[in-house]
């Protein structure tokens, strides 16, 4: 969908960035080193994101959304952000998104990555994703699992 939601949270929200790309939405993150809020707020209003921030002293800035989130947790915070967005956790967006520089991956052949995975990983079923900014190769195993249970627990995801 070209309205969806993006998101650019400060360095306070890290995790909940990661969490709502392992959700598959396009979310990024102010590193340690971006700490100066105007220049974040600058970034979120160019590049059409919703600002993520705990800091309840952050400017209105005209044209820019931002979502205030002082709650403690990140289960909690995203939850709230699902609510006021209106997005849903969708298994089939789920780990469509590299974790590490946010770009939607692409499936690649088991045979081109054949070299590049564990001899265990290789008796798995599974299809294999390399993020073609950073190159890091993602594939289901076990972790795929333990997310999903997390999400269960915290409410943020039915079944």
């Amino acid at each position: 969908m070209t309205d969806e939601p993006k998101f650019l949270a400060d360095c306070m929200l890290g995790k909940l960035a990661r969490w709502l790309v392992i959700l598959g939405y396009d979310a990024a993150f102010a590193t340690g080193a971006e700490t100066d809020d105007l220049k974040l707020l600058e970034r979120a209003k160019a590049e059409g994101r919703i600002f993520l921030t705990r800091d309840t002293r952050i400017p209105e800035i005209q044209g820019l959304r931002k979502l205030v989130l002082p709650e403690p947790g990140f289960e909690t915070q995203l939850k709230r952000v699902l609510r006021e967005t209106g997005l849903k956790a969708d298994p089939a967006r789920f780990f469509t998104r590299c974790t590490l520089c946010n770009a939607p991956l692409d499936e690649v052949a088991r045979e081109e990555v054949v070299s590049e995975i564990p001899e265990k990983v290789l008796e798995l079923d599974t299809a294999f994703f390399r993020c073609p900014k950073c190159r890091r190769l993602y594939w289901s195993g076990s972790h795929v699992e333990r997310t999903l249970c997390k999400l269960r627990k915290a409410g943020i995801l039915e079944g």
